[in-house]
Parts: C-alpha cells; sequence; structure tokens
C-alpha cells in the first residue's frame, strides 16, 4: 500500500500528475477530519489547503519518516488548533467572527455522510468530546493505525486505545439500542 511517500518523492521528481493524486488521496479526508475540531467547514477547507500549500511551498520539511498522510494531518491538527486559538481570542475581545457573518453555503462532509446511518453517526460524534470524536475518526474513517494516529493526536498507542473505549462506551449511551448496530 502507498502511504503517499512515494507520490511525494515523484511530484518532487517533476511529475506534476503526482499533486492531482495527493490531492485526490488526501484532501477531503484531511478537510472532514479538521472539521471534527473547528466545526467550520469554510474554515476546515482553508486549514486542509494550507497544510497541502505548506508541504509543497516547503517541501523539505517533510522527511519521509512517517506516512504523507500523518504528515498532512499532523499539519492539519496543527492548524485547526492555532485557528481555534485566534478564534477564542477574537471572541475575548468581542469582535464578530468573519466566518459566521460570510456565512457558510458548502460542507464537504455533507456529500461524504449521504445516507441516514452515517447522519446519525455523525450527530452522535460531534456530541462527543473533541479527543474521543477525531481517534473515532482517524482509526475508523481515515484507516490510521494506532500508531499513526498517536501521532497525529500527539498520545501513544494505549491512550488511542483508552480513547476509542470511551468513545464506543459513550457512543452506544448516546445512540442507544437502535444504534447498535453503527458501531
Amino acid at each position: 500500500m502507498d502511504d503517499g511517500r512515494e507520490l511525494y518523492r515523484r511530484y518532487l521528481g517533476g511529475d506534476e500528475s503526482a499533486f492531482d493524486a495527493i490531492m485526490d488521496a488526501y484532501f477531503f479526508g484531511l478537510v472532514f477530519f479538521v472539521e471534527r475540531y473547528v466545526r467550520d467547514a469554510r474554515a476546515a477547507e482553508e486549514i486542509a489547503m494550507e497544510a497541502v500549500s505548506d508541504l509543497f511551498v516547503h517541501p523539505r520539511r517533510y522527511d519521509f519518516r512517517t506516512s504523507l498522510k500523518t504528515y498532512l494531518y499532523m499539519l492539519g491538527k496543527n492548524g485547526a488548533f492555532r485557528y481555534l486559538k485566534k478564534k477564542r481570542r477574537r471572541q475575548d475581545a468581542d469582535l464578530p467572527d468573519p466566518d459566521a457573518i460570510a456565512g457558510d453555503g458548502s460542507d464537504p462532509a455533507a456529500t461524504v455522510l449521504s445516507n441516514e446511518r452515517s447522519r446519525v453517526l455523525s450527530e452522535a460524534l460531534e456530541k462527543l468530546p473533541a479527543n474521543l470524536s477525531v481517534a473515532i475518526h482517524l482509526i475508523y474513517f481515515d484507516g490510521m493505525s494506532y500508531e499513526e494516529a498517536a501521532r497525529v493526536m500527539g498520545k501513544n498507542k494505549k491512550q488511542i486505545d483508552n480513547l476509542l473505549y470511551r468513545a464506543k462506551k459513550a457512543l452506544r449511551e448516546l445512540l442507544g439500542e437502535e444504534g447498535k448496530e453503527l458501531i
């Protein structure tokens, strides 16, 4: 399985089609991941674009020790934290949020979560604390290993395991009997 390293090497070697392949493989998953933190689709898309742009503007920062996906998700998480910190400062200063004034016209996650089952699960995930929701997202939606998710979240494997256990337990409580087959 290609973890993105080879695509990035091809891009660095001059293959422009590798850029499109990287975008196709990782961009929308990254947007969905970032949205779990910021809860704003437009901001999530901008943060994801910044993460991908950083990869191409500063090609030597990525050192090929982790998968490209893990690296992009770490950039996305850091961007989300910067966004939330800036948003908190604006709210503390009682300034209006320009994103809220402009409105949000699209939701890329809505296209991914098209059926009723996914919608119900997504609503339940939004009710979870951020660290539980992010752990579920990384492991089950993005297919990351526990090691990759641990790197992205700045935790160890055992902590990821504990987060997943607590998240599943909380989801069972939120979804009740009807939701048992969702988890």
